[in-house]
């Protein structure tokens, strides 16, 4: 539909900043554009926040909807290249057992973290979880991977079906700590599971956008190879692709990007599926055109997906990922029937 349409990215930076500034507006302290204006007045003059909407926009407001179009972008990112490796559009990112691996990692922390080193603790500091979650999803996946490979070479086909396997024991492992866990330990692990933004702070963004930068960069470069693997792998060597090497490289980067987005803000489901899957029927398979605007487009949806969160039950606020859950399975649904019927249409011909 826009394969060929130019303004379609400048469109989508565009709306991207409305919903940006949407996101900073609205919630239970309301903050105006001229309170944004004020706010960054007052920060290049060095002088302290003139009001509490000055310092709502600064110190959790502004922080938060960063943190949340970042980590949008990641998802959607990673899923484009985990479409792109497997050669099908219903593969999600924590397929291979990264986002499991990660949920295992944090509930211990909820659960066990008294018995932690207290030199360890002092060392991580604010950053306990987050570490134990990124070594979760990094093992997770290298564990899948060891597992799937033999003596030549590793298929996706072993990739996915020892990925479902390596899901369910880390989902297992979560629900062992929460069967473990008192209430408030409990409660911790579901709201983490579930996906939250509340914790937001400036050391996070700082962290998870200087990873994603360099990584968006790297996958970037790759976008000619996945486009040569849609042939299938034979053609992709004919065209000087090594399928293996940029299999090892692919599943790194989305280790990486999944893990860390993952340790600061928990699961959350059906981003990294449905945005290059809808975006890929919009402007086709051209992953040099789909990374930047699954880029782009994960930031916005995810960021409206937390608006939603905040402002439903306000002062309340939900998980997010029971808003992307709802609003991405229904959609899941309707793309798989889709698909389905694409292939048996194409097998009957």
């Amino acid at each position: 539909m826009f394969r060929n349409n130019k303004y379609f990215l400048p469109v989508l930076i565009a709306l991207l900043v409305i919903v940006l500034l949407c996101a900073i507006g609205f919630g239970a302290v309301p903050i105006t554009l001229t309170d944004i204006i004020s706010a960054v007045q007052h920060y290049i003059s060095g002088q302290p926040a003139a009001n509490i909407h000055e310092a709502v926009f600064w110190e959790l407001r502004l922080p938060r909807v960063l943190l949340c179009a970042i980590t949008g972008a990641i998802l959607a990112v990673s899923g484009v290249l985990m479409q792109g490796l497997f050669r099908n559009p219903i593969v999600e990112p924590g397929l291979v057992g990264t986002s499991a691996g990660a949920a295992f990692g944090a509930s211990i922390v909820f659960v066990m973290g008294t018995g932690i080193g207290v030199a360890f603790k002092s060392a991580t500091g604010p950053f306990l979880v987050p570490v134990f979650a990124f070594a979760g999803g990094m093992l997770a996946t290298y564990a899948v991977y060891a597992l799937a490979k033999n003596a030549k070479r590793v298929s996706t086909l072993s990739l996915l079906l020892i990925g479902i396997a390596i899901n369910a024991i880390g989902l297992s492992g979560t629900g062992f700590m929460s069967y473990l866990a008192r209430d408030p330990q409990a409660r911790s692990i579901t709201f983490w599971s579930l996906g939250t933004f509340s914790g937001a702070s400036w050391s996070q963004v700082f962290i998870v956008g200087s990873i994603a930068a360099i990584i968006f960069a790297i996958a970037l470069s790759y976008a000619k190879q996945l486009n040569a693997l849609l042939l299938g792998e034979e053609e992709a060597t004919y065209l000087g692709v090594d399928p293996k090497r940029l299999q090892q490289k692919i599943l790194v980067i989305n280790t990486a990007m999944v893990s860390v987005a993952t340790a600061f803000v928990g699961v959350i489901s059906f981003m990294g599926l449905i945005v290059p899957h809808i975006l890929r029927l919009l402007i086709g398979s051209d992953n040099k055109k789909l990374l930047p605007a699954s880029m782009i487009s994960g930031a916005m949806l995810l960021t409206l997906a937390d608006m939603m969160a905040r402002l439903l039950l306000a002062p309340a606020e939900i998980p997010i990922g029971i808003i992307t859950s709802l609003v991405g399975a229904p959609i899941f649904i309707i793309l798989l029937k889709k698909f389905n019927s694409i292939q048996q249409g194409g097998n009957s011909a």
